[in-house]
């Protein structure tokens, strides 16, 4: 793979997941998942984000296919970064019908996640994700009622949020110089 990209295998007893990431990419997908609501959010997610992927997502039920796709979509997000300086943050607010969705997010490796989403499956994507890929990351509904609008809208606020943090700068951002990691 050529640039800010990865592929990504996870196969535990209870999945079967790989993920092929572009975060240089104009927004194509291929998802290949029994689950079309999260076939659509990883499609989303991807789209907003200008992020190219290919999924393959199979295992024994929903919760598990759910929380390994983020983890191995995180994993791959981690590994294509490059270490060049980014802008780092990004926020963006969506408005889908009824709802209205914040997200600010800061690729700073230091993983939290502080999400509102009505959907317990989705919630634990969007943390999963989070936690894997070292983001510090919320997630506000600032209205709504329709929980799949907020959940798309949530999707839809990341990407955009994603696309602005990945944008590559001349300079690093943060005060602090990179950290030392010493090794035997």
């Amino acid at each position: 793979m050529v640039g800010r990209a990865a592929r990504i295998e996870r196969q535990t007893r209870e999945t079967q997941i790989s993920v092929e990431l572009d975060i240089d990419g104009t927004g194509r997908f291929d998802v290949d998942c029994d689950i079309q609501f999260l076939k659509h959010m990883v499609e989303t997610l991807a789209r907003y984000a200008s992020f190219d992927i290919k999924v393959s997502a199979h295992g024994d039920n929903d919760h598990h296919i759910i929380e390994d796709t983020a983890i191995t979509i995180g994993r791959a997000f981690t590994q294509a970064m490059d270490g060049r300086p980014i802008e780092r943050m990004g926020t963006a607010f969506v408005p889908m019908d009824d709802a209205l969705v914040m997200t600010s997010l800061d690729l700073v490796d230091r993983p939290y996640a502080d999400i509102e989403c009505p959907h317990p499956d989705y919630h634990h994507f969007m943390r999963s994700f989070a936690m894997t890929a070292g983001i510090t990351l919320h997630v506000m509904v600032l209205r709504g009622f329709d929980e799949h609008h907020i959940v798309e809208a949530g999707f839809k606020s990341m990407g955009r949020a994603l696309k602005d943090a990945v944008k590559v700068r001349d300079t690093e951002l943060s005060t602090k110089d990179r950290p030392e990691i010493k090794g035997e």
